[in-house]
């Protein structure tokens, strides 16, 4: 599994139709409203980076209101709840 981080700008009020779309978009998992520099944030979760490629490259630039994205592909996963359970083995 590949994931990435795409930000997104957003033309002024269409953030929320450009997020509704991008949801129902397959291989992107979680979308975001948020505030700061970017407008959107999507959490891509796909088996190769071709897949990346192809979806911020021909599906997501097409979504009406979207302006710029950035993309950053995740290397490794950090999470409290993984590293918990990877601590608890033969605790329970």
């Amino acid at each position: 599994m590949v994931t990435a981080i795409v930000l997104i700008n957003t033309a002024y009020g269409s953030t929320n139709s450009a997020a509704a779309s991008l949801a129902d978009l397959p291989g992107i998992s979680e979308v975001y409203s948020v505030g700061g520099s970017f407008d959107v944030v999507a959490i891509v979760r796909v088996s190769s980076n071709e897949e990346i490629a192809e979806l911020v490259t021909q599906r997501i630039v097409e979504v009406d209101g979207i302006v710029n994205t950035e993309t950053m592909i995740a290397f490794e996963a950090y999470s409290r709840h993984d590293l918990e359970r990877v601590f608890s083995i033969g605790m329970e």
